[in-house]
């Protein structure tokens, strides 16, 4: 593992976030409740696989101690 995909890994990561941010932004903005439902499960799964890359992250940084911190 190089440190430039640590470190990618932590930018997607951050983009994840984000993005999760922005779908409960519209779930909660959107008075249609199909919208509201697609967006809610769009923000769950994002925040599933924001846990399973900061996992990996964690494993990577006890690794590489040196790529520890963002």
């Amino acid at each position: 593992m190089g440190m430039t995909v640590a470190s990618d890994v932590k930018t997607c990561l951050a983009n994840l976030k984000s993005a999760q941010a922005s779908l409960e932004q519209f779930a909660l903005s959107t008075k249609n409740q199909q919208a509201k439902d697609t967006f809610t499960n769009a923000a769950q799964l994002t925040g599933q696989v924001i846990e399973q890359l900061s996992s990996r992250v964690a494993e990577l940084e006890q690794e590489e101690p040196q790529y520890k911190g963002f």
